[in-house]
């Protein structure tokens, strides 16, 4: 579980949810900082890399379906 890729996605992921949260806190959006921290949160509790990649991915879309229509 511990090998090299799981350690970078984590690093990748878990960035990139810091920046999500970060961004939905200041802009007083709660899906982008909802999905920063389930982000986060999937870089500790995913199984493997590729799972952990694919929750981040569908979290982006999903924030991306969800501004677009105005929540």
């Amino acid at each position: 579980m511990w090998n090299a890729s799981f350690l970078f996605a984590s690093l990748i992921w878990g960035s990139v949810g810091f920046g999500y949260f970060i961004y939905g806190k200041k802009q007083s959006s709660w899906p982008p900082m909802a999905a920063g921290l389930l982000m986060m949160v999937a870089s500790y509790f995913a199984g493997s890399a590729l799972l952990m990649s694919l929750i981040s991915l569908a979290l982006i879309a999903a924030v991306y379906f969800l501004l677009k229509r105005g929540y």
